[in-house]
């Protein structure tokens, strides 16, 4: 391995911006995509949960050995002078944006169930894979981008409240533009409304993606000089200590980030009736972390990324449970509630884009290669994990507690099924909570003291670097 010294500006805002710009970007489709395809597949497309639960489990399965393979091949592919991450950015955004809109043509629904399945199935395979291809390189840039700990923390920071602005718009806005109310009041979902947001959500994060590519610059290049066989790569991950609690803790959280969308538009809407609390909860679910974005980099520095976030999760545990025993019925109430909840997930949410760099360090510090797309692909092969786990969990519970799927935008569903929504939409995100903090407290190994520890040898073998290569030119 051999670390190259790249010339370019000094890190700063545009950075950070640019950074911040690739989260907003994906959240324009992810936050379509993971929120409301499961009650577009059921309200629209007339697919039952069971099968819904079985399509996302089956194709998350699949596509998460995408985010380990795009990050290897990303690993040993020759070093580009735009760098190694940036070059995925530019090229993938094409066909990813155009699969988020083909996810939801209109006409799907008139056809017969079977090639209904045959193109749900094969359309969302596509669409997982090509999001490995631009996700996996987009999250190993940040330890590209400055090796600095603090520049790290900044990018995390950044990311994270690109991907909150990104969320909570389309929490917010989507309801608003793909329901409508019957002469009852129930609300019912159209298939034309949803293809015309997919193209507005694919536009915009088109935009948000040649942004990235133009305002960020990698500055840590690093030319492979050898290759690291194989056996010895599956080892130094595998006894990464650091790097399988991080997994484990990741995988609880994300089951929880990627059902919250999920569980609050089914309970807001048959619950609660009341389209508008939704937009708003999912608001705060995103906007949480815009709240906790300020304070993130002072936290850390006094306690911690490990120390802050399990305070917080062990926090929203609590509401979580409480919201439960209280058994609100008025949405404004619960929402008032909700939102401090989801401070408690928030600050790992937050930061868990800075766990994983120090992570990339460690594997360094305790191996002695650097394999930043191949690190960053595993922890992403368990968060696919857990969004198809979750996925999966979230429609076969639908199925178990006979939720009643539609082709005419919505059933009404029997006081006994709405009760169990209200009971699985706050005892699930508590549960997801507890597990996630459980491990951090167990098992990760890199608290304040020992990645302060770290990142110092760390900058010592850089410079050692750096200075033998001017020696070198030198001479």
């Amino acid at each position: 391995m051999k670390v190259v010294k790249a010339t370019a500006r000094v890190f700063g805002w545009k950075d950070k911006i640019g950074y911040a710009f690739g989260d907003l970007g994906n959240c324009f489709i992810l936050g379509l995509v993971n929120s409301f395809l499961t009650i577009y597949y059921t309200n629209a497309l007339g697919i039952s949960g069971a099968i819904v639960g079985i399509l996302f489990l089956s194709a998350r399965c699949i596509d998460a050995f995408a985010d380990v393979t795009v990050g290897r091949i990303a690993d040993v592919a020759p070093l580009q002078k735009a760098g190694r991450f940036r070059p995925w950015i530019r090229y993938v955004k094409y066909p990813f944006c155009a699969i988020t809109v083909i996810l939801f043509l209109p006409m799907v629904g008139n056809w017969p169930m079977a090639f209904r399945l045959v193109y749900v199935f094969v359309t969302y395979l596509v669409y997982g894979i090509l999001n490995s291809c631009i996700n996996i390189p987009y999250g190993s840039m940040a330890s590209a981008i400055s090796d600095n700990p603090d520049h790290r923390a900044s990018l995390s920071t950044s990311r994270s409240v690109g991907s909150a602005i990104g969320g909570a718009t389309t929490g917010f806005m989507i309801p608003l533009l793909v329901y409508k109310a019957t002469v009852n009041g129930q609300q019912t979902v159209s298939s034309m409304r949803f293809f015309m947001v997919s193209i507005m959500c694919a536009v915009i994060a088109f935009i948000c993606y040649n942004m990235i590519y133009a305002m960020t610059t990698e500055r840590v290049q690093v030319r492979k000089t050898q290759k690291v066989s194989a056996k010895k790569l599956v080892k130094g991950l595998i006894t990464n200590k650091a790097l399988m609690a991080l997994v484990v803790a990741d995988f609880f959280l994300v089951i929880n980030q990627n059902l919250s969308g999920t569980l609050a538009t089914y309970l807001f809407t048959d619950y609660f009736r009341n389209t508008q609390a939704l937009s708003i909860a999912l608001l705060f679910t995103f906007g949480t972390v815009v709240v906790l974005a300020p304070f993130a980099t002072k936290l850390i520095k006094a306690f911690g990324k490990k120390e802050a976030s399990i305070a917080c999760l062990a926090f929203g545990t609590v509401m979580y449970l409480l919201m439960y025993v209280m058994h609100i019925t008025d949405p404004w109430v619960y929402l008032v509630l909700l939102f401090l909840a989801t401070l408690g997930s928030g600050m790992f949410n937050l930061m868990v884009w800075a766990f994983i760099t120090d992570v990339i360090d460690y594997c360094q510090f305790s191996t002695g290669f650097r394999e930043d797309g191949t690190v960053y692909g595993v922890n992403s092969f368990s968060r696919k994990l857990a969004q198809a786990f979750g996925g999966g969990l979230g429609g076969f519970m639908l199925a178990a507690i006979g939720y009643v799927s539609s082709t005419s935008g919505g059933a009404e569903q029997t006081a006994a099924v709405i009760n169990r929504i209200y009971a699985i939409g706050n005892l699930i995100p508590a549960g997801c909570l507890l597990l996630g903090m459980l491990t951090l407290i167990l098992f990760y190994p890199l608290n304040k003291k020992r990645i302060d520890a770290v990142d110092a040898e760390l900058a010592e073998r850089r410079s050692r670097d750096i200075a033998e290569q001017e020696s070198s030119k030198s001479a």
